[in-house]
C-alpha cells in the first residue's frame, strides 16, 4: 500500500513537494518548482525516474492514469486551468480553464474528476468531454475528494457536509447521486476507496477513528481507534491492493497500519520515498528496508548540476528532455499553428490511454514481491 503526502494550490512550506501514487501504485508522480517528475517503483524496492518535464512552471497538481502516457497537471501560475499531456510524446491534449481554482484531480479508466471549492467536474477520459458538473457543493477548501480506481463501480465520494462527517456518494457513470453516508460527528478529514471500488475510508477532523464502510450498502464494516487522548489531522488514508490492509498518515511523525502486502510505501512532501516491511503475523512496528531522496534538485535543496545529473542518469528520460508539453504549447502559438481538431485529439488520448504490457514483475500481486531481507523466504 501507498501513501503520499501532498500539497494543494494554496502554497506549500519551503522545501516541500507535491507527491501522489498513481492508482495501482506501479509510479510516483511529482510536481516541484521546476515542472513534473514521474517515477517508477522496481522491482527491488527502489525507484528510477523516467520523465522529467523541467518546463520551469511550478507544478502544484499531477496525476498519471494507471501506466498510461496520459497525465494531468495544475500549475501554479495558472491554478485555474488543467492542462492534459501525453508526456512520452510530450504533446499537450487539450486545456480546460475552471471558474475557480483547481483543488485536486483524479482519474480512472473511465473518468476525471476536476474538484472545485464548490463543485466537482465529470470528464469522460476518452474524449474529455464534460458530462456532469456537481454545482453548489458544501464548502471544500481542501478539495477532499474520492474516485474509485475500478470502472465496475465507479463512484466518486466528497463530503455532503462541512459541519459534520457527511459522505456524498455519486455514481460517475450513470451520473446520479447513490447515496448518503453519516461517517462521523465532526467534518471529513480524508477518504480513500479500495481498488474494487466496494470499501470506503474515512476519517474526521478529529482523528481518533478511522471507518471503513461497504458501498453501496453504506454498512460500516470495520472501526479502528487511533488514540483518544490527542486529536491528529489525518492527511491521507490508503488501501493495500488487496483490500486487507489500511493506512493512514497524520500531522504526526507515525503511519498506522490497520489490518482487517508486505509492503508500505510513503512519499513525503520533502521528496523522500521510505518503504518498510509488514508482519502480518505479529504487528508492532515496521522495519525500514529502503529510503531512497526521489526528487534532488532545487525545490528539495540539491545545487542545479546535481539536479541535471537526476535528469541524465536515466537515458529515456534524456531521451524525452526538451519535448515538455507546456513548452510546446507555447512553441506552437508563436508558430501561429491552429488548434488540434476533435479527431485528433480523440487520437492523442487513446494514444496516450494505451498501458504498456506487464512485465513479469506486478506489483499488485503479493507473489511477485522479492522475500524481505531477514525474513523467510515463504510468506
Amino acid at each position: 500500500m501507498s501513501l503520499g503526502g501532498g500539497q494543494n494550490t494554496e502554497g506549500s512550506n519551503a522545501g516541500e513537494i507535491f507527491v501522489q501514487f498513481n492508482q495501482d501504485c506501479t509510479s510516483l508522480v511529482a510536481g516541484s518548482s521546476s515542472g513534473y517528475h514521474l517515477f517508477a517503483l522496481t522491482p527491488d524496492d527502489g525507484i528510477e525516474e523516467i520523465y522529467a518535464s523541467r518546463s520551469g512552471q511550478e507544478t502544484c497538481l499531477v496525476d498519471r492514469l494507471f501506466s498510461s502516457s496520459l497525465v494531468a497537471v495544475v500549475t501554479v501560475s495558472a491554478p485555474r486551468k488543467l492542462i492534459v499531456c501525453h508526456y512520452k510524446k510530450g504533446t499537450e491534449i487539450c486545456n480546460y480553464s475552471y471558474s475557480n481554482t483547481i483543488l485536486a484531480v483524479k482519474l480512472n479508466r473511465s473518468r476525471l474528476i476536476v474538484c472545485l471549492e464548490e463543485s466537482l467536474h465529470i470528464h469522460n477520459i476518452r474524449d474529455m468531454k464534460i458530462l456532469h458538473t456537481i454545482r453548489d457543493t458544501p464548502p471544500n477548501p481542501r478539495g477532499l475528494c474520492a474516485l474509485s480506481p475500478c470502472v465496475d463501480h465507479c463512484h466518486v465520494a466528497y463530503p455532503g457536509s462541512s459541519a459534520v462527517g457527511e459522505v456524498q456518494i455519486f455514481d460517475a457513470v450513470h451520473l446520479n447521486a447513490k447515496c448518503v453516508i453519516s461517517a462521523h460527528d465532526s467534518p471529513l478529514a480524508a477518504l480513500a476507496w479500495s481498488m474494487c471500488g466496494r470499501r470506503l475510508a474515512t476519517a474526521s477532523e478529529r482523528g481518533t477513528v478511522i471507518r471503513v464502510f461497504a458501498v453501496p450498502e453504506r454498512t460500516r464494516l470495520y472501526e479502528f481507534r487511533r488514540g483518544v487522548k490527542r486529536c491528529v489531522s489525518i492527511a491521507c488514508l490508503a488501501f493495500s491492493a488487496c483490500g486487507a490492509y489500511l493506512a493512514a498518515t497524520s500531522n504526526t511523525e507515525t503511519v498506522h497500519v490497520v489490518a482487517r502486502a508486505p509492503r508500505l510505501l510513503v512519499a513525503t512532501a520533502q521528496g523522500v520515498l521510505y518503504v518498510y516491511a509488514l508482519d502480518a503475523a505479529e504487528g508492532g512496528d515496521c522495519a525500514l528496508l529502503r529510503q531512497h531522496q526521489f526528487l534532488e534538485g532545487p525545490a528539495a535543496g540539491a545545487a542545479p548540476q546535481e539536479a541535471a545529473a537526476l535528469s541524465t542518469s536515466n537515458s529515456y528520460a534524456g531521451a524525452l528532455r526538451g519535448r515538455d508539453p507546456l513548452r510546446m504549447t507555447a512553441r506552437a502559438a508563436r508558430d501561429g499553428r491552429a488548434a488540434v481538431t476533435e479527431s485528433e485529439r480523440a487520437a492523442e488520448l487513446g494514444a496516450a490511454l494505451e498501458a504498456p504490457a506487464r512485465g513479469p514483475f506486478d506489483l499488485r500481486d503479493p507473489k511477485h514481491f522479492p522475500p524481505m531481507r531477514g525474513e523467510p523466504a515463504a510468506r
